[in-house]
C-alpha cells in the first residue's frame, strides 16, 4: 500500500520522518505492506489521477481542494510535537534576519523580496498571504519580488544567506532546524506575533487544524477503518511517533476555517468567479454596453446582408450543381465517385445505361462488389492475344486490395486500365477501359476517387475484324511471293520429275533388253525414290506456306524455320549467284511462335536481300543467323546481306505501308512483317553494317527445350 506524503522538507527528510509510521502500520496490519511515497507539490495531483496511492498526507489547504475534486476523505488528524507540547493545530511564520532594522512590522514588507515554499503550501504561503491581504499588502504586486524555494528548509537558508528580505514557513520549522543545528535561532526575528495561549512555537498567523491523514475513493472502506483504528491506538512514545516528531493521531478535526481562508483568497476550490448581475454590468461597464449595442446593430445589418448573399450563393450553387449534373449526364462514358470506404457517392446516366442499375441502387453500395468484383484471367504471354482469345478467358474474383480504384486513393496516384471487365445488373459482363483519379478536399487530403469507364465491345469487334483482314492480307502477300517465285519453283520441281522420268525409262529398257539384273534395277529405283522425296518435300513446304495459319503458337526449332526458307529460296539464290549461310549458335533451341507467320517474315527479308544484291556487282552473300539475345528469355534472328543497304532518307518510314525501295514493289512486305513481329511481342529493326549492306533483326520468345533431330540439310 502506497502512502503519498507531501515532501515539504525534501524526500530524504520525508522518508526519515514518516518511514517508521509505514512500518508501524505494516506491523499493525500484517496482511498489508505500507510504503511511503514522497511527493513534491506538483506531483500530488498526478499521483491521485494515476491511482498509484491508497492514502494521502498533505497540508490542510491541499486537502480541502482535493476533497472537492477527487472525493478524498480524512480519517485522522495529526497531533504534532511531543510530550506536553503535543498539539493538533499549526500556523505560519513570517520572519527576517535579526539585523534588518528596516523590517520591524508587516507593513515594512511592502516593496521587499519575499521567499515562500510553494503556491500550494498552506503553512508556508497561504496563511501568510491572508495576513498580508488583511494588512493591505497585495502580493505579489506590492512586493519587489515573490519567489518559491520548494521546501521549508530552503526558505530558511535563503533568508539567512541574504537571497531574500523575508521568508514564510510553517510553525515548528525554525525550532526543528535549530534543534538539528542547521541554524542559530537568534539570527532571525518573527514579525506579527499574535496571542496564542498554550502554543509555545513562533507564530505570525492564526492557527488552523493540523495535517489530515486521508483515504482515497478507490481504497476499500474496511482497510481505511483498520488504518484509522491503528493510528488512533498509536502511543505517544511509539518509535514511529518519536521518529516523526509527533505525538500520535486524533479524530478528524473540523476544517471549516481552512475553507474560509481559501474562499477569502479565491484559491481552489473557490477560484470560480462570484455571480455578476446585469445591474453590476450596466453600472460598471456602461460604455462597453453602449458599444456592444451598436455592434449588435451593425451585426444585425451584416447578418441581413449575409443572409441575402447566402441565398444568392445557394441559388448559384444549385445552378452549378444542375449544370454539373447536365454535363455528367451528357457524357457517353460512365462516371461515378467512390469514397475511402469503397462506397459509391454519385453516378451519371451513362452508368445506369451501361450497367442496368439505377443510380439510387448504386449510391452507398460497395462499387467493387457490385461493378468491379472480377477481372479477366490473362498471363503475360497471353496478353498479346487478348482479343483473339477473349472467348477462352474466365472471370476470376479479385480482393478489394487488388482493385485499382482502391489503390488510387491509397497511394494518391491516377491509373488507366486498358482491358478489364465490368458487370451488369443481369449478371453479364462487358469489356471496358477505365481511368481512376484521386479526389482531394480543400486541404489537399484524398477523400476518394472518381472512375471514368468506356464500353469497348464495338472497338474490340472492329479490332478483331481488322486483324482478320491483316491475316488475309498476309496470306495474300505470301501467295504474291509464291507467284513471283513461280518460275523458280517450277524449275525446282521439274528437275526431280525429269530425273524420275529418265531413270524409270532407263530401268524399263534394261529389263526389256534382258540386261537388267536386280542390283542395277535397285540402284536405279533408289535414285527415283530420292528424287520423288525431294519433289514431295518442296510441295509440302509450299502447301504449308500458303495455307491459313492457326491462331495458336507452338514450339518450333529455329533450324526448321531456316530450312523452309532455304528450300523456297534455293532457286532464286542460284539464279543471282547468292551464297546463303545459315548460322545457328549451339545454345539456340526452339522458339514459341506462329510458324507460318515467322517463316513469311524471314522469307520476305531474305528475298528482299537477294533482289537488292542482284542489282549490284560484287560478291553476293546472305546470312541467316540465330543467337541468344540480351534478354535470356529471347532469341535474336538476323538477316544480313552484302547489298547496297537502305537509303537513309527512308529509314524512319521504312516499315510504313506503301514505302519501298523497289522499282515495282508495293511496299507492303516490310509493313506486314513488322506487324507479325509486333504480334510476337518484339520489334523489327534495321541495323546498318559498317561494311555495307543491310541487317534486319528481331527477337522471338524462347520455348521449353525439346529434343530436335539433326538437320544436315540446313546448308544449301
Amino acid at each position: 500500500m502506497e502512502i503519498g506524503v507531501l515532501s515539504h522538507r525534501g524526500d530524504r527528510v520525508t522518508q526519515q520522518q514518516w518511514g517508521p509510521t509505514a512500518d508501524y502500520l505494516t506491523l499493525a496490519l500484517p496482511r498489508h505492506c505500507f510504503r511511503i511515497l514522497p511527493l513534491a507539490f506538483s506531483e500530488v495531483e498526478g499521483a491521485l489521477a494515476s491511482g498509484r496511492i491508497q492514502f494521502l498526507l498533505v497540508n490542510p489547504g491541499m486537502y480541502v481542494d482535493l476533497e472537492v475534486r477527487y472525493r478524498i476523505s480524512r480519517i485522522a488528524t495529526l497531533r504534532n510535537g511531543t510530550g506536553n507540547q503535543a498539539r493538533n493545530r499549526f500556523g505560519g511564520v513570517i520572519f527576517t534576519r535579526t539585523e534588518r532594522d528596516d523590517i520591524a512590522q508587516l507593513s515594512d514588507l511592502r516593496g521587499k523580496r519575499l521567499l515562500a515554499v510553494d503556491p500550494n503550501s498552506f503553512g508556508g504561503f497561504l496563511m501568510q498571504l491572508d495576513v498580508l491581504r488583511q494588512q493591505g499588502i497585495a502580493a505579489p504586486r506590492a512586493l519587489a519580488a515573490l519567489e518559491f524555494a520548494g521546501i521549508h528548509d530552503a526558505v530558511v537558508l535563503g533568508v539567512r544567506d541574504g537571497r531574500a528580505d523575508a521568508g514564510m514557513v510553517r510553525t515548528d520549522i525554525l525550532e526543528r532546524m535549530a534543534n538539528q543545528g542547521s541554524i542559530n535561532l537568534s539570527d532571525f526575528r518573527v514579525l506579527a506575533s499574535p496571542a496564542a495561549p498554550d502554543f509555545a512555537l513562533l507564530l505570525s498567523t492564526p492557527l488552523y487544524p493540523e495535517w489530515p491523514f486521508s483515504t482515497l475513493q478507490h481504497t476499500p472502506n474496511a482497510l481505511a477503518q483498520q488504518v484509522a483504528v491503528a493510528l488512533m491506538q498509536m502511543p505517544q512514545d511509539d518509535p514511529a511517533a518519536l521518529a516523526g516528531g509527533y505525538a500520535g493521531w486524533t479524530v478528524p478535526l473540523d476544517y471549516q476555517p481552512v475553507h474560509q481562508l481559501l474562499q477569502a483568497l479565491g484559491r481552489p476550490p473557490y477560484d470560480q468567479p462570484t455571480a455578476f448581475t446585469l445591474s453590476d454590468a450596466l453600472r460598471r461597464y456602461w460604455p462597453a454596453v453602449v458599444l456592444g449595442l451598436l455592434a449588435l446593430g451593425l451585426l444585425a445589418a451584416l447578418s441581413g446582408r449575409l443572409k441575402t448573399l447566402n441565398a444568392r450563393l445557394n441559388r448559384a450553387k444549385s445552378r452549378l450543381e444542375q449544370r454539373q449534373e447536365l454535363i455528367l449526364n451528357s457524357v457517353a462514358e460512365g462516371i461515378y465517385g467512390v469514397d475511402l470506404c469503397g462506397r459509391t457517392t454519385f453516378v451519371n446516366k451513362a452508368v445506369e445505361r451501361l450497367t442496368g442499375w439505377d443510380g439510387h441502387q448504386l449510391i452507398g453500395c460497395n462499387q467493387h462488389q457490385v461493378l468491379h468484383h472480377a477481372h479477366r484471367q490473362a498471363h503475360r504471354h497471353e496478353h498479346r492475344q487478348a482479343h483473339q482469345h477473349a472467348h477462352h478467358r474466365t472471370a476470376l474474383a479479385t480482393a478489394d486490395e487488388d482493385c485499382p480504384v482502391y489503390a488510387t486513393f491509397r497511394d494518391q496516384r491516377p491509373r488507366f486500365v486498358e482491358d478489364d471487365l465490368f458487370w451488369r445488373r443481369d449478371g453479364s459482363c462487358f469489356p471496358v477501359e477505365f481511368s481512376t483519379t484521386p479526389i482531394r478536399d480543400e486541404r489537399g487530403n484524398t477523400v476518394g476517387s472518381v472512375v471514368v469507364f468506356r464500353d469497348i465491345t464495338e472497338r474490340r469487334e472492329a479490332a478483331e475484324r481488322i486483324r482478320g483482314l491483316q491475316r488475309e492480307q498476309a496470306r495474300a502477300a505470301r501467295l504474291s511471293t509464291l507467284g513471283e517465285m513461280a518460275s523458280g519453283i517450277a524449275h525446282e520441281l521439274n528437275q526431280p520429275l525429269t530425273a524420275i522420268s529418265t531413270n524409270a525409262r532407263a530401268c524399263v529398257r534394261l529389263v526389256e533388253n534382258g540386261r537388267g539384273n536386280l542390283e542395277r534395277c535397285t540402284e536405279v529405283m533408289t535414285k527415283i525414290a530420292d528424287q520423288a522425296e525431294r519433289a514431295g518435300e518442296i510441295i509440302r513446304h509450299i502447301r504449308r506456306f500458303v495455307r491459313k495459319e492457326p491462331l495458336e503458337t507452338a514450339s518450333v526449332a529455329v533450324a526448321d524455320l531456316f530450312e523452309t526458307v532455304l528450300v523456297l529460296l534455293h532457286q532464286d539464290a542460284g539464279q543471282h549467284a547468292v551464297e546463303i549461310h545459315a548460322n545457328i549458335d549451339t545454345n539456340v533451341g526452339a522458339v514459341r511462335v506462329q510458324r507460318i507467320e515467322i517463316e513469311q517474315v524471314i522469307l520476305n527479308l531474305a528475298r528482299n536481300a537477294v533482289e537488292a544484291m542482284a542489282e549490284i556487282e560484287g560478291p553476293h552473300r546472305l546470312w541467316l543467323e540465330a543467337s541468344r539475345a540480351d534478354n535470356p528469355a529471347s532469341i535474336q534472328i538476323r538477316v544480313k546481306d552484302t547489298g547496297p543497304g537502305i537509303p537513309e532518307q527512308i529509314h524512319e518510314r521504312l516499315f510504313e505501308p506503301f514505302v519501298t525501295t523497289k522499282r515495282k514493289g508495293l511496299g507492303l512486305g516490310l509493313s506486314i512483317s513488322a506487324g507479325i513481329v509486333e504480334s510476337h511481342g518484339s520489334r523489327l529493326s534495321l541495323c546498318q553494317q559498317p561494311s555495307g549492306g543491310a541487317c534486319f533483326a528481331f527477337n522471338l520468345p524462347v520455348a521449353p527445350e525439346v529434343p530436335q533431330p539433326p538437320h544436315p540439310g540446313v546448308q544449301p
